[in-house]
């Protein structure tokens, strides 16, 4: 089978959690959330929006809001992606929408040779992280990309055996 670019990309991304000191570009940035947007949703309704956190002072009020702190001090920009309640046809469907755009994201950074890793835990500190950008309370919080260019790129990983995942052939 000849190489496939698209599997490729999928099958080399990792979460990268150190960056260097590089400055990441503006239009990286517009790119990454450009391929967010493009994610399927239903109805199309495109429930998500997206913040931008790269002034260094406001980034650093994102670190006491998770355990990770050393990830978003390492990052050059945060991505802070929030789902809009009032966009919302069906909970499950623009929940799962959210994680299609999430990934569109991530692999559009590691097609640029960026690293980004997705930040779950920081979800507890939704109504904080609102509040430091003056969003309102129909926006809800799913995920802080952390965005950088990756200090190593010799991150391992390994999954489950295809026949422990499928649960059923017909």
């Amino acid at each position: 089978m000849e190489k496939n670019p698209v599997l490729e990309a999928i099958y080399s991304r990792r979460s990268i959690r150190e960056y260097t000191d590089e400055p990441v570009e503006d239009q990286q940035v517009l790119e990454i959330i450009r391929a967010g947007m493009w994610a399927p949703s239903g109805l199309n309704n495109q429930p998500w929006r997206f913040a931008i956190v790269k002034e260094p002072g406001l980034k650093a009020k994102f670190e006491p809001l998770t355990k990770y702190s050393r990830i978003i001090k390492s990052a050059k920009v945060l991505l802070p992606v929030f789902i809009d309640k009032e966009a919302m046809y069906h909970p499950v469907k623009d929940h799962q929408a959210i994680g299609a755009c999430l990934e569109n994201m991530l692999l559009a950074a590691h097609s640029m040779g960026l690293g980004a890793v997705w930040l779950g835990e920081i979800l507890k500190s939704d109504r904080e992280i609102r509040n430091l950008l003056a969003l309102g309370d129909h926006l809800e919080l799913m995920a802080v990309i952390a965005l950088g260019h990756p200090a190593r790129r010799d991150q391992k990983s390994r999954r489950k055996d295809m026949d422990e995942l499928i649960v059923f052939r017909g």
